[in-house]
């Protein structure tokens, strides 16, 4: 791990050293990796195991003999095969970060940033070989929240992001692909679309903000922590058949779906991503 060692940082080490890894945390201002460690050690899993909720098939103990700090960016990078940049959202950091790394790794090391909005293409700019960078997006905290964007540089390889993939749900992550960088990846621009909307019905004076916060935590957040929306268009319109009160017009999938599809190819789309 590399990086400035805030909440980020400390969650992605716990979720690593859950799934048995060896984690090496690095910051450059000295002292700043030692500390976390004393907070991941004292305030997190021990904490965590004194709760049963600690992750993973290791003790809290098991886990923090894993666990490692350096002041020396190079000692810290000795024996990686994964690289999980937290600094805080600097385009300029971020590529300095990189520049320096990729000088210090053999070719093989995977090179992954947590940015939440830079694009791959930005981040990675300065690494000479970019095949192996890749986008790690956690949800905070990453620790409590699965999911996990896996955002490709245009050159990256598919192997890389296989290997990202396999690592991520190795150690309990729920990682997503995206087939190509955009801005906002799909978590944030889904986010965006509801707050925009939410923003919307207060400022026309449909709904108080108190209500459509109300909305959102006891009635879509509770559907969509089970379902996603595509799911839930498919259960609405099964196969496409529609129920004697339902018309093409009324239809759940029809009425949300783009404005190109018909509802058979709205089905069929569903259907064969998920056969």
């Amino acid at each position: 791990l590399s990086g400035k060692n805030g909440l980020i940082g400390r969650s992605w080490a716990m979720v690593f050293l859950s799934g048995g890894y060896k984690v090496k945390i690095y910051d450059n201002e000295p002292g700043q990796a030692s500390g976390a460690i004393t907070e991941i050690s004292r305030k997190q899993l021990e904490e965590l195991q004194q709760a049963k909720m600690l992750r993973g098939n290791l003790t809290a103990a098991q886990q923090l003999s894993l666990l490692s700090s350096h002041d020396d960016l190079q000692q810290a990078l000795e024996g990686a095969f994964f690289v999980q940049e937290c600094v805080f959202e600097d385009l300029e950091a971020k590529q300095t970060v990189f520049h320096e790394v990729e000088n210090l790794v053999t070719e093989s090391v995977i090179l992954s940033s947590s940015t939440s909005c830079l694009m791959p293409s930005n981040v990675f700019s300065c690494v000479q070989n970019r095949t192996r960078c890749i986008i790690s997006h956690p949800v905070n905290p990453p620790y409590y929240v699965r999911l996990v964007e896996l955002v490709p540089h245009p050159e990256t390889l598919p192997a890389v992001m296989d290997v990202a993939y396999s690592l991520m749900t190795e150690v309990g992550q729920a990682p997503v692909r995206l087939s190509k960088e955009i801005d906002g990846f799909a978590l944030n621009r889904v986010q965006y679309a509801i707050i925009a909307e939410s923003w919307r019905l207060v400022q026309d004076g449909v709904i108080s903000v108190k209500d459509i916060d109300l909305v959102m935590s006891e009635g879509l957040g509770m559907r969509y922590a089970f379902i996603g929306p595509i799911e839930t268009m498919r259960l609405n319109a099964p196969e496409g058949k529609l129920s004697k009160k339902q018309s093409v017009k009324t239809c759940y999938c029809f009425d949300y779906r783009p404005p190109h599809m018909t509802l058979s190819m709205c089905v069929q789309e569903t259907d064969c991503e998920r056969n």
